[in-house]
């Protein structure tokens, strides 16, 4: 070979001649490509190396180890994210800097559609790394954060702080969720759904005047429900934490029987693998979710009621002990037909959201959006949530839900979301606690 191969601080070696940057560059895309598909945990030097017709000893050149190769991926995503928020940050408003992030995002998509470029590794793993690599790459992340929330103007309070955070949050999590459903659409409508989403980001789903009055919802499954209903509730929970921080391949039979301190042995006698901890862990999610849709409907009231009931009560699920929901993140080391059904399951979720959207703009109690769009942005909303449990934390949980579920309810750019995180919330008769579960 005609690099000359000299060690560097994050495992990557070469004099940095033009054919070595191309090399590398092409090996981060399939490494890429294979996280994106199988979890960093998974991807294996003789993935990548089939990937860009090298042998496993020409990969280790570029990366001395597969954790190397995966952070180095993870630090690209970072470093292409970053850019696009600085050039977003340089429009004069909080709206335009936010439409103009949108506008490069569906761009990078429209051009991996063409073939001109690769997608970048997602950020789901990020977490499942160890030492010194995950502190690196915390750091990152934590510096994309803050870019992200300096989109909009320096808060003038702790309150409008916390509500830039969440938007930050909300924001990013959208285009990452953006290239899961946008293949449903055609490439020449990319544009008008790009609309669409900017819409939502500007006005929210509430029509004026509505406010944020949010009803208790029982989750309880009924008699002998909720947590106190065995050993095999108790295991998915905490499979469901471990899942969300770690990944799947990142989450070990024993890491989930030492969290409860028993015996592996107790583990199988609940389970009988872990793909199936995994489908029972999405099933016990599903559950949870149909439950406050199902609950929301019995309540009553106008379709804006219903889904702000809803929303409430599974952002309370996700920032309480007794949350959380499992992420889809955990679909990357399914089976392929394993992960399917619960695509599907997941998208019957959003019908059901699009659904009381589309009632509640027939009977004007919803703004007029596109709800097959809007539908999306709350199953990010939903997912999102379980990373924000330490700044939920940090507040009154009723005034994390509201500021929280404000980002799309409200739209991005409404600063009274702020006040209305303090603004007590309508209980009926008998009601002691707002959106309490006993999933």
């Amino acid at each position: 070979m005609g690099e000359q191969a000299t060690g560097t601080g994050d495992g990557i070696r070469g004099d940095g001649t033009r054919r070595f940057r191309a090399k590398r560059e092409a090996i981060l895309a399939a490494a890429a490509d294979a996280i994106n598909e199988q979890s960093a945990k998974g991807m294996t030097f003789a993935d990548v190396a089939r990937r860009v017709g090298l042998n496993t000893t020409s990969v280790t050149y570029y990366f001395k180890r597969k954790e190397d190769l995966a952070a180095a991926a993870f630090e690209h995503t970072l470093e292409r994210l970053g850019t696009m928020l600085d050039e977003a940050g340089a429009e004069p408003t909080p709206e335009a800097r936010v439409a103009r992030y949108l506008a490069l995002n569906f761009a990078r998509i429209a051009r991996i559609q063409a073939g001109e470029e690769k997608a970048f590794a997602v950020l789901s793993d990020l977490r499942a790394t160890e030492g010194e690599l995950r502190q690196r790459l915390m750091t990152g992340w934590q510096r994309v954060f803050r870019q992200a929330r300096d989109l909009w103007d320096p808060p003038a309070t702790r309150a409008l702080k916390d509500l830039h955070g969440a938007r930050a949050h909300v924001l990013l999590e959208n285009t990452f969720w953006v290239p899961v459903w946008i293949s449903r659409y055609s490439p020449d409508q990319w544009g008008r759904i790009e609309d669409r989403l900017m819409d939502l980001f500007r006005h929210g789903l509430a029509r004026p005047p509505a406010g944020w009055e949010p009803r208790t919802l029982s989750l309880s499954r009924g008699e002998g429900g909720g947590e106190a209903g065995g050993g095999r509730e108790a295991f998915l929970l905490a499979a469901t934490r471990l899942i969300n921080e770690l990944g799947y391949r990142g989450t070990s039979v024993q890491r989930i029987a030492s969290e409860l301190n028993v015996t592996k042995g107790s583990f199988y006698h609940h389970l009988d693998a872990k793909d199936e901890l995994v489908v029972a862990c999405y099933r016990r999610s599903f559950d949870l979710i149909g439950r406050a849709q199902a609950a929301g409907d019995a309540a009553g009231g106008d379709h804006w009621q219903r889904l702000q009931d809803v929303v409430a009560a599974l952002l309370d699920v996700q920032f309480s002990e007794h949350g959380p929901l499992l992420r889809t993140t955990a679909l990357s080391g399914l089976p392929v037909q394993v992960r399917q059904a619960m695509v599907d399951q997941s998208n019957r979720i959003a019908r059901r959201y699009a659904g009381t959207i589309m009632d509640g703009v027939a009977e004007g109690s919803i703004r007029a959006v596109d709800a097959l769009v809007a539908s999306q942005a709350l199953m990010a909303l939903q997912n999102a949530a379980f990373d924000m449990r330490k700044w939920a934390a940090a507040m009154p949980r009723d005034r994390a839900v509201a500021l929280y579920a404000s980002t799309v309810l409200f739209g991005l750019f409404d600063d009274r979301a702020a006040e209305q995180g303090f603004r007590p919330i309508r209980t009926r008769p008998g009601d002691n606690v707002v959106c309490r579960s006993s999933a």
